[in-house]
């Protein structure tokens, strides 16, 4: 199943977003460093946030399927452009951290579970062999 997203280009590098199935809107805009205002986020800071809550939705899938809580957990990740041989994403670390009275009732095979789930999301196996996406995982 398709799932359509409508662009509009405002103009001044600005465009709007409009997922389809339920009609939210989103803008973009340049960064600073790529001739825009930075005035909300990049398609680039999109492609971070994208990976980012890719992992942890896929986690709590499988949370959920195997009765384990997850709320609370964060995930902090960080977009890192490079300029050669073209200007792209170069790395996306990810660092998810699940809090200590959820990891408390987390078992070692519900650890490898959760992780091996984060490293099989869609986006993370949709981004290219180049762009560098280590996800390193905090149980506090």
């Amino acid at each position: 199943m398709a799932v359509e997203i409508d662009v509009i280009y405002e103009g001044q590098l600005h465009c709007t977003a409009k997922h389809g199935p339920s009609q939210t809107q989103l803008t973009t805009d340049a960064p600073k460093d790529n001739m825009g205002k930075g005035e909300s986020f990049s398609p680039t800071d999109l492609v971070a946030t994208a990976l980012a809550t890719c992992i942890v939705t896929t986690m709590g899938i499988v949370a959920q399927r195997n009765k384990l809580d997850l709320s609370g957990t964060t995930v902090h990740v960080e977009k890192h452009m490079i300029t050669e041989p073209v200007r792209r994403i170069g790395r996306l670390p990810v660092t998810l951290t699940v809090p200590a009275d959820k990891a408390a009732k987390l078992t070692e095979t519900d650890r490898q579970k959760l992780e091996n789930a984060a490293k099989h999301c869609p986006v993370h196996a949709s981004l290219h062999p180049d762009i560098d996406a280590p996800i390193a995982f905090v149980y506090c």
